[in-house]
């Protein structure tokens, strides 16, 4: 009696057309900090002006809460707003 033939295992179809998913890891913020494609970054601030100093008070999925040591006059806050945000992060105003 001759020996049988060795058959080669057929390869599960699913196996061939699904790939690996790409590693890539998407850092976690919170909903308050969006991208924006191509390049840009929204930010929802809740801007609190007429503080000693300037400081981040809070930081939740509504919005980043700001202290702001200027008045909520003739866009004084919102001046000194983009100042402090500028002073710690790599924009200009």
């Amino acid at each position: 009696m001759p020996p049988s033939k060795k058959s080669k295992a057929k390869k599960n179809s699913t196996e061939l057309t699904q790939s690996p998913a790409p590693a890539v890891s998407t850092p976690k913020f919170p909903a308050c900090i969006r991208a924006v494609p191509p390049s840009s970054v929204a930010i929802t601030i809740h801007a609190k002006p007429g503080s000693k100093q300037a400081t981040v008070t809070d930081l939740n999925d509504d919005a980043v809460g700001v202290q702001i040591d200027a008045p909520a006059k003739d866009g004084e806050a919102n001046a000194a707003l983009i100042d402090y945000i500028s002073s710690f992060s790599s924009l200009s105003p």
